[in-house]
């Protein structure tokens, strides 16, 4: 399978795919819920490893663009908090399309976790 992997990103730029879109309700208010997100987000590295590493990201008031890269493709989406809930949409590679399901499976399940678990304020929060 990885020499499949290898021969598809060997040949070029591939098309993206339909984005994979997730919406999360919360009860927290905006502001709590981006203080959440903004503190889980920057230990996302240290729960997935290299497997998922943040090259960049923008928040922008409630609103996060990111770059990243996901088992070694580089993917961008956003997020979008507000009130009573999180919305994330991811631009997949056409090579993780085919892991889609999945990985909406594992965002939603992370950004509850990053929503339900309070985290401590940081300093000029």
């Amino acid at each position: 399978m990885r020499e499949e992997i290898n021969a598809l990103v060997r040949r070029g730029p591939v098309k993206m795919s339909q984005p994979v879109v997730v919406t999360i309700p919360h009860r927290l208010g905006k502001q709590e819920a981006a203080r959440r997100l903004k503190a889980g987000f920057g230990n996302v590295r240290s729960t997935f490893g290299e497997k998922f590493v943040v090259l960049e990201d923008e928040w922008a008031g409630d609103h996060l663009d990111f770059r990243a890269s996901l088992l070694g493709q580089t993917t961008t989406g956003s997020v979008d908090v507000a009130e009573d809930h999180v919305r994330l949409e991811v631009q997949l590679p056409w090579i993780l399309s085919l892991l889609a399901n999945k990985a909406k499976a594992l965002v939603q399940r992370q950004g509850k976790l990053m929503l339900e678990k309070p985290s401590k304020p940081t300093m000029g929060s």
